[in-house]
């Protein structure tokens, strides 16, 4: 459900004036005012005063068909700009896919005005962020950065449409073409299930359909075309009459328009665009198809082909996979997770442009399902049983609860408008869609439900794929029955002739770099704080921009206070305060939290246990007795205990099988050694979960779940008086004052190593250089150590970056860090190296440290990372949970809010031989131990090139 609920808004938003008229239509005007620049039409918009509920905006068209949107908000200094090009996987040929998402790639390398790699660059040094993304139907660039940056965006996205084919060589295609490559190996080939969606689209749409191919494309299509075959692409989807502009923020519109009609305004169009056929499919008959993959548990997912986004059955088609499959209210909850027949289980109903897909996913529990087949036949007796049960008043309450919920928290940020905004215009050529979805989802019946189930689902043909351990066929829900015919590439064809970049005439320089205006003024939130008299601390911040609340109550030392022989006993214990209470079942109250699209979560991590609750604030006050029943009358049933241990079992099983989490446990190891609780996971290893008893958990909450180390924040529109009476009754909670221990002596990791964990067949290598390093400080030598890692690792055009990603092409990303903690720290550099090039790349990581700690940053990278910096603050606190985020650092840390204009002093201030010091100090390779996760086999022998003893190591535990 999380896809529908970003494109609508609920009635609730009124209240924060997101909204529009009476009737919400939509003016229409087919020529510009007097007032707007030459060439710009107005052609639609919804105004702030008008009544009823929408986000307010203005659509604008150039001469050249660029679609321009905008969406004002005053409330943060700063302005997100996104450029979406309807152009995705679906527009591509067969044999030559993964196209779009390659351009997504070459879009950040320069074009005629914009030097190599500056794109990124100046985004830094503008304090801002930026991305790409790409998907089956679109492909968008999107930066938010303060408000006074924002005409130098608008040039940099207009030299990248109308001038990036004057860029665009040879070495950077080979150059990006082999980062794709290793973000496919790091994503999907090196990943347990990474290949389950593209194996699931083979087998359900024909070789033709432009989603039977995966949307970062096969590696054999990329290694067959040509620069000219990419030009070629571009020249045909890149222009500006396939392109939407959408702006939200604090701006000033007429001015706006101006600068898009000089940057965009010249731009040629391109050829039309025409709209893709909407393509659902159709099965004639069932397929099962299975796929060895290196996993634990297996994996069965069950897809029906259903319609397309915006069809009148979609909505329907939603609250049914809702009832089906969402959270603990659901149908797949009680008959497969609960009891312990799957680990987990769910039922989405992903949409896109021209097909939607309904699918159940489940992973199955080895000790109660002795093969897919039975998991399979337990998900059509759920069917049957939801067909016999038919749909229930709560089910539709729920569903729209959690819509309303999702919508509003959704669209906190300018960027979660403005994506809304941009995307409903390209799938309906609407911005504002928002009553239309309300309407839709608000008109569903439960006749509605029934129609689409018997339509769709009831007996129809599916795709059932079966994921199983390697080597392990015979768990497979049923026999092979349908392969993927071969791809017929006879007929593609690479471009041989150039592609010549277009010629724009302008009256301007483009070579110019427009310049920022006045650094806007940022407002640190307001902060008021209180001590409850059984000590807690609490620390607030009112806002009225949003009907809701985020409430987090943290009690320090969470799995710190672990035995070490019962590492995971804070975890566990955490999982079953989600349980049964003594007055609820976990049903029941999952079901209370769904009907006020509430919720409230306990989790240990780090150096905490807490307690998070989010909730409109018109539900705040069920919300909080919801919390207080769950906070202090856990149940902690037997059946509980051993489900919830199982299903952290299994994922510590499951975990074995990720490289990432192997390196995580090694890291720990490595640093802080078996024999301390932090040199363990959060979750515990397989035998100390093993250990852990109920009676332990009783145990652990009797003397951890207490006042005396508690601390809450609390961002949310509720006045600070109104929330204390609310939250009162916190204040007569009252527990055992306990110490968290001290740690045992560390690894001294004297002789620099090289720790080797086998991951056979590994397609990449996860690399990490690391040592001990300093504990978190605000102004004093770890908050320099991190200024001076900036140039070194810490944004993307760093020197270990720019080295081993753009330069080398060994990797997907690299980067280094200082990281610290209440009382730890580390310094960690870390890269997924292609296995072919680990050894390269470890050895150039290590010359990049080396250069860098022996001669310092220059005078410009001194300038870059002051630059960003500084104006960075105005993106910090846009969103309550930005803002709590903020205020927790404040509690952690003892700081006042005082604490960030004396560090903005210290970046202005530092001097450059200051920070090369700390680079001097710190930055020493003898120090740091390397730890490589990858084939051994493949490994071992070349790794001895690097001169360090080698440590083979074993982090499963069994």
């Amino acid at each position: 459900m999380r896809r529908i609920y970003c494109q609508f808004i609920a009635a609730t938003l009124i209240a924060f004036n997101l909204a529009g008229c009476s009737n919400n239509h939509v003016s229409l005007k087919s020529t510009a005012s007097g007032s707007l620049p030459e060439g710009i039409v107005l052609i639609s918009e919804k105004s702030k005063n008008e009544e009823g509920v929408f986000i307010p905006y203005k659509k604008y068209q150039l001469s050249n068909g660029l679609t321009v949107i905008l969406h004002e908000d005053d409330s943060d200094p700063l302005v997100h700009v996104d450029v979406t090009y309807h152009v995705g996987s679906a527009r591509e040929d067969v044999g030559k896919s993964g196209f779009a998402h390659f351009f997504e790639h070459m879009m950040f390398q320069g074009s005629k005005h914009v030097g190599d790699d500056m794109h990124f660059q100046i985004i830094t040094e503008a304090g801002g962020n930026l991305n790409g993304t790409t998907n089956s139907d679109r492909t968008n660039y999107y930066q938010t950065i303060p408000a006074n940056q924002l005409e130098k965006v608008l040039w940099l996205e207009a030299d990248r449409m109308g001038f990036l084919l004057d860029s665009v060589t040879q070495e950077k295609f080979e150059v990006q073409r082999e980062t794709v490559k290793n973000e496919r190996a790091q994503r999907i080939d090196n990943q347990p299930y990474g290949l389950r969606d593209e194996v699931n689209s083979e087998a359900l749409y024909p070789n033709e359909h432009p989603y039977s191919w995966p949307v970062i494309g096969y590696v054999e299509d990329l290694d067959r075309v040509n620069v000219n075959d990419l030009k070629a692409f571009f020249t045909r989807w890149y222009g500006p009459n396939n392109a939407i502009l959408t702006i939200g923020g604090d701006f000033d519109e007429l001015t706006v328009l101006k600068w898009v009609n000089k940057y965009f305004g010249s731009i040629p169009s391109g050829e039309h665009v025409y709209d893709q056929e909407k393509n659902p499919v159709t099965l004639p008959e069932t397929r099962f198809v299975t796929l060895e993959d290196e996993v634990h548990l297996p994996l069965l997912q069950v897809t029906f082909p259903t319609v397309h986004v915006r069809h009148e059955d979609e909505a329907a088609l939603d609250v049914l996979s809702h009832i089906l499959g969402e959270g603990k209210t659901s149908l797949f909850y009680k008959n497969l997770v609960k009891p312990n027949r799957a680990v987990q289980a769910v039922v989405s109903h992903p949409c896109r442009e021209l097909a939607c897909e309904f699918q159940l996913i489940a992973l199955a529990n080895p000790s109660k399902v002795r093969s897919l087949s039975e998991l399979y036949a337990m998900i059509d007796k759920t069917l049957n049983e939801f067909e016999s049960r038919g749909v229930l008043d709560e089910d539709l309450q729920r569903t729209k609860a959690q819509i309303e919920a999702a919508t509003v928290f959704g669209l906190q940020s300018v960027a979660g408008k403005v994506s809304t905004l941009a995307s409903n215009e390209f799938l309906g050529g609407e911005p504002d869609l928002v009553d239309f979805d309300i309407n839709r989802y608000s008109n569903v019946t439960k006749k509605d439900v029934t129609r689409v189930y018997n339509r769709y689902i009831k007996n129809q043909p599916r795709v059932v794929l079966s994921i199983v351990p390697t080597g392990q066929t015979q768990l497979a829900a049923s026999p092979t029955n349908y392969a993927s015919p071969e791809r017929d590439l006879s007929q593609v064809e690479t471009v041989s002739e150039f592609v010549a970049p277009q010629n724009i005439v302008d009256n301007f320089d483009r070579s110019v770099m427009p310049a920022a205006t006045i650094n806007p003024a940022v407002q640190v939130p307001e902060v008021w704080r209180h001590q409850m008299s059984n000590g807690i601390e609490v620390i607030g911040h009112f806002t009225s921009e949003t009907p809701t609340v985020t409430l987090t109550l943290s009690m320090e030392g969470g799995p710190l206070l672990d035995p070490i022989d019962k590492a995971g006993l804070a975890s566990i214990t955490a999982s079953l305060m989600n349980e049964t209470t003594e007055r609820f079942s976990t049903e029941e109250i999952a079901n209370q939290l769904a009907l006020l699209g509430s919720s409230i979560s306990f989790t240990a991590n780090g150096r905490f246990t807490e307690i998070t609750l989010v909730s409109l604030t018109k539900h705040l006050d069920e919300t909080l007795l919801i919390l207080k029943e769950k906070l202090f009358s856990p149940k902690f049933e037997e059946v509980d205990f051993n489900r919830v241990k199982y299903q952290i079992l299994q994922s510590l099983q499951q975990q074995y099988k990720q490289p990432n989490a192997l390196m995580s446990i090694a890291s720990k190891t490595v640093l802080y050694g078996a024999d301390n609780r932090i040199g363990l996971p959060d979750m515990g290893t397989i035998n100390t979960i093993q250990n852990i008893t109920l009676e332990d958990v009783k145990s652990f909450y009797t003397s951890y779940y207490s006042p005396s180390k508690g601390s809450m924040v609390v961002v949310g529109n509720v006045p600070k008086k109104a929330l204390l009476e609310k939250v009162d009754f916190l204040s007569s909670w009252s527990g055992k004052s306990y110490d968290i221990a001290p740690y045992q002596p560390f690894p001294e990791n004297t002789q620099p190593s090289i720790y080797l964990v086998d991951k056979p067949g590994a397609a990449q290598s996860v690399v990490k250089i690391l040592k001990r390093s300093l504990p978190y400080d605000a102004t004093d030598k770890q908050f320099k150590a991190k200024l001076m890692n900036f140039p070194l690792g810490g944004m993307f055009n760093s020197r270990i970056n720019m080295n081993l990603r753009e330069d080398k092409g060994y990797t997907y990303g690299a980067s280094t860090a200082f990281i610290g903690g209440v009382t730890l720290g580390q310094f960690v550099a870390s890269s997924n190296l292609n296995a072919q090039n680990t050894v390269e790349g470890i050895q150039e990581m290590l010359a990049e440290i080396e250069t860098y700690q022996r001669l310092g940053m220059s005078e410009d990278e001194l300038d870059t990372l002051r630059a960003a910096y500084t104006q960075s603050e105005a993106l910090q606190y846009e969103t309550p949970a930005s803002k709590a985020q903020f205020l927790r650092h404040l509690l952690v840390y003892g700081l006042d809010t005082s604490y960030r204009q004396s560090q903005l002093q210290i970046i202005e201030s530092i001097s450059k031989r200051e920070l090369n010091l700390l680079a001097s100090e710190l930055l020493d390779v003898n120090t740091m131990q390397i730890i490589v996760v990858g084939d051994a086999n493949r490994l071992e022998s070349a790794l001895n090139a690097l001169d360090r003893p080698i440590v083979k190591m074993n982090v499963v535990s069994e």
